[in-house]
């Protein structure tokens, strides 16, 4: 149930983002949209409940309640920027307004846009670590805990690993590719054949 719940709900995030985009850009209903908008975090909430009382009725704690709670933590670390973007591109598309910038390819402006998304995967890790905490505490010490902790260890790797991603872009800078001069060069086998062989018939003419 709790799987079928996780797969209803991401469904859901997408069809209500739609439907939300539409009304908004293509409908002209702009509080409909918003408020479709807003029904979104309802979702993880429904999730949220529907675990807490899978666990309350005796359920033993098992990976698809860890799997849960990394869902709700990936929502909330990620989800708005999701959001952000996409409203961005459906406000360029639909709305006729300017294309949303890209995010930055080069040097350190790279580093601090990958350092600032690797910081919606820590949120994601603690929130996710918070409700996997929360879920031991109420099984208590008679019940199998054991896979809830394991889930907290999963989330944290995670965000490590793309934290180490994140930092080999402030590490490792990427270049921006040089832009070839307009300028001819001085020495002459450094110009075009077809530049030389132009200079020396106007030479020859004179």
């Amino acid at each position: 149930m709790i799987v079928t719940l996780i797969v209803v709900c991401e469904v859901g995030f997408w069809v209500l983002l739609a439907a939300g985009l539409a009304a908004r850009y293509l409908l002209k209903m702009p509080r409909t949209g918003i408020a479709l908008l807003l029904c979104e975090p309802l979702l993880e909430v429904l999730l949220l409940v529907v675990t807490a009382i899978d666990l309350k009725n005796g359920a033993d704690p098992s990976w698809k309640h860890g799997l849960a709670a990394l869902y709700i933590g990936y929502t909330v670390g990620h989800g708005h920027r999701t959001v952000k973007w996409l409203d961005g591109h459906a406000a360029h598309r639909l709305g006729g307004a300017p294309r949303p910038p890209k995010p930055p390819r080069y040097g350190m402006a790279r580093a601090r846009h990958e350092g600032r998304v690797w910081l919606g995967s820590v949120t994601a890790a603690a929130v996710a670590s918070g409700l996997l905490l929360l879920a031991a505490l109420y099984v208590g010490e008679d019940g199998n805990t054991d896979g809830l902790y394991g889930w907290i260890f999963v989330a944290w790797r995670s965000a490590g690993i793309h934290g180490l991603i994140a930092l080999s872009y402030a590490l490792f800078p990427r270049k921006a590719p040089e832009e070839a001069s307009a300028l001819p060069a001085r020495d002459p086998e450094h110009v075009p054949d077809l530049l030389v062989r132009r200079t020396s018939k106007d030479e020859e003419q004179v």
